[in-house]
């Protein structure tokens, strides 16, 4: 997830989620497409994500994809970067 964002010359913050979603706190210049740094952050996680556990083959082939097609982002320029740390490290790690 850093080498994409790095990529895209953003920075990750924050990673952390949940069995079914995860959270990232990416500080994101003006130029940079948001749906471009989301789709590449979901194609580059799901070719590693089948490397690394090749089970997920199975899942894959019946879905066609791993990742669902939405996503949610939200702007946060005004909360403090404590706060939202914070918000996300209490997210439980993907599973």
């Amino acid at each position: 997830m850093r080498g994409v964002c790095a990529g895209f010359e953003t920075e990750l913050r924050e990673f952390n989620g949940e069995g079914e979603h995860v959270h990232l706190l990416v500080n994101l210049p003006p130029k940079v497409a948001l749906s471009k740094l989301v789709n590449s952050l979901k194609g580059v996680s799901s070719r590693r994500m089948r490397q690394e556990f090749p089970e997920l083959a199975t899942h894959y082939h019946r879905a066609n994809r791993l990742w669902s097609g939405s996503y949610f982002a939200g702007s946060v320029g005004g909360a403090p970067i404590s706060v939202l740390r914070r918000y996300i490290e209490q997210q439980n790690r993907p599973g």
